[in-house]
């Protein structure tokens, strides 16, 4: 009973966090892109922002709650930064969703039991297969990589969202800067494609239809 208690908190806990990492993520992305048409302090922001990462034509600068209403910088890049570690994040949950339905795992053994990758499924249902202790693990290493990995240690970030810390670099000082401009547009705007997309996954797996979206 203990166990199944542990489990019940555990797995709703997971599931108000993925609920507000994707409410706090759509809230983000609304900051980015949307109708010119703003008036008042608005405009400021309007002036402000217009030309940045992520602005889409037609639609152009897209602000409907006036989260940046006031043309705040600071408050703007801490949006920026909300959308773009949600839209990283949710790139790899739609990867990894669609690998494991497709049938693609691990190998090995999950725990000392002897229960296999393969054995857990995917998506929410497989939060049931986990165990307590494992999904503490997974839990703590999250927490790990948010308190001192994924954050701009050394202050030495050339804009909002750059991790590197002077070590990992795959060539992007070789990149001119029109080039760096697009490919942090793309990075952005498949973020935000993939946020919209787990969603849906998560969706249409509690409407118990998911498997409908894949080809078989």
């Amino acid at each position: 009973p203990h166990v199944v208690s542990f489990f019940s908190l555990s797995f709703s806990i997971h599931l108000v966090i993925m609920k507000s990492a994707i409410f706090a993520s759509l809230l983000a992305s609304a900051a980015a892109f949307a109708p010119a048409a703003q008036k008042g302090a608005s405009s400021t922001a309007l002036s402000a922002f217009e030309d940045d990462i992520g602005t889409i034509g037609p639609v152009g600068f897209f602000d409907p709650l006036g989260l940046v209403a006031d043309g705040n910088q600071e408050k703007f890049d801490r949006l920026r930064f909300v959308e773009l570690k949600h839209g990283r994040i949710s790139m790899l949950a739609v990867v990894g969703y669609l690998t494991n339905a497709g049938g693609k795992y691990l190998t090995g053994d999950i725990d000392l039991a002897g229960n296999k990758f393969s054995d857990m499924g995917y998506g929410i249902a497989a939060l049931s297969n986990i165990s307590p202790i494992g999904l503490a693990q997974v839990f703590g290493f999250i927490g790990l990589l948010e308190l001192f990995v994924m954050k701009d240690v050394t202050g030495q970030g050339e804009f909002v969202g750059d991790f590197r810390n002077g070590y990992i670099d795959f060539g992007w000082d070789s990149f001119d800067e029109e080039s760096k401009i697009q490919k942090r547009a793309v990075e952005l705007n498949q973020g935000r494609a993939a946020m919209m997309g787990i969603l849906g996954l998560m969706v249409h797996e509690e409407l118990g239809n998911v498997e409908s979206l894949f080809f078989h």
